[in-house]
């Protein structure tokens, strides 16, 4: 049986290792906290180390020694068994883009959004500087933008998901405190895993399901490395 990758900090501390997804967000009532447990994502060009089960793991480069692999980033590294890479892959695209809207812009002002993201990541627990990842990478802190498949506003609600949770996803603050809900609940659905979690919350529960993991869908895990990007870039406010 090959052994489960061990990840490696400077800080020499010893770390709780998930399996694919490397990181883990606790929710808590009072202080939120998040435990990256993978290294930090870096904005210049890497590679891929694409795993037998289909997760594609982010790194600066990486050596070979026996049965042994390890991935390097600024942040630390990572050894697991050489058995688990199929193959590296070159960093070689970019994330979509959130589709323009043609719309008028929204009323609320860029305060008053960031303020109610906040307010509801703390509401549910979550750190908000994930919270405003999230938000960021759906739609761009535009309260009126509208996907290609109808997912609406700022969290991009699908009209089906939003009638799920109670909430009119045109309203800025309904859509914020439906879509960060929802978002906590596939965190507690996944054990804390923000990789699973994250391809939940942009495939859907079922493709997750369907793979036992994060789907082989490039767009949801070019999905997933851009909200951990921006995660790492948003200032903490705890």
């Amino acid at each position: 049986m090959a052994e489960a990758p061990r990840l490696v900090r400077k800080s020499s501390a010893s770390l709780h290792a998930a399996p694919h997804p490397f990181v883990i967000i606790y929710i808590g009532p009072m202080k939120p906290t998040a435990l990256l447990l993978i290294f930090a994502w870096s904005a210049t060009a890497g590679e891929y180390a694409v795993l037998s089960s289909g997760t594609r793991l982010y790194a600066e480069r990486h050596e070979s020694d026996g049965g042994k692999v390890t991935l390097f980033s600024n942040a630390g590294s990572i050894e697991m068994d050489a058995s688990l890479v199929v193959r590296f892959e070159p960093e070689e695209y970019a994330a979509p883009e959130v589709p323009a809207s043609t719309a008028p812009p929204p009323t609320l002002k860029p305060a008053g959004v960031a303020e109610l993201v906040d307010n509801a990541a703390r509401k549910y627990g979550l750190p908000p500087a994930f919270v405003r990842a999230v938000v960021t990478v759906e739609s761009g802190y535009r309260a009126n933008a509208v996907s290609p498949k109808g997912a609406i506003g700022l969290m991009q609600l699908m009209p089906a998901t939003a009638r799920e949770l109670g909430a009119d996803p045109n309203i800025p603050e309904q859509n914020v405190d439906a879509g960060t809900r929802y978002l906590r609940d596939l965190l507690v659905k996944y054990d804390h895993h923000a990789y699973h979690a994250l391809a939940a919350y942009n495939a859907g529960p079922r493709a997750v399901e369907k793979y036992g993991g994060v789907p082989p869908y490039r767009e949801t895990q070019s999905y997933i490395l851009n909200v951990l990007r921006k995660w790492q870039k948003q200032p903490s406010t705890e």
